[in-house]
């Protein structure tokens, strides 16, 4: 079992930059992708980032160049920084951890809210 937690959301301005951070507790090193998901009200969520156990990335199009993953060398927490944040990129983020076995695990979400 995995247990994530969010932190970092908030309000920002347009332009403006945020790090989201995702930290997992539990069977880690089962992991085999972590990654960020958003919902905004009244859309249906949608994959933002994801970071495989060997530190592959792959970003979402409307993000790329945009945001970026990283982790340290425990690749735990994982960070999401958000730079160039645009009003469009507000929603609940959450952190979803898809382990080996095929079981994922959700966070409980952090709101982003960027104002134009």
């Amino acid at each position: 079992q995995v247990q994530l937690v969010e932190s970092g959301g908030g309000l920002v301005q347009a332009g403006g930059s945020l790090r989201l951070s995702c930290a997992a507790s539990g069977s880690i090193f089962s992991i085999n992708v972590l990654a960020w998901y958003r919902q905004a009200p009244g859309k249906q969520r949608e994959l933002v980032a994801t970071i495989t156990s060997g530190g592959s990335t792959h970003y979402a199009d409307s993000v790329k160049g945009r945001f970026i993953l990283s982790r340290d060398n425990a690749k735990n927490p994982v960070y999401l920084q958000m730079n160039s944040l645009k009003p469009e990129d507000t929603a609940v983020y959450y952190c979803n951890a898809l382990l080996r076995s095929g079981f994922q695990y959700w966070g409980q979400g952090t709101q982003v809210t960027v104002s134009s």
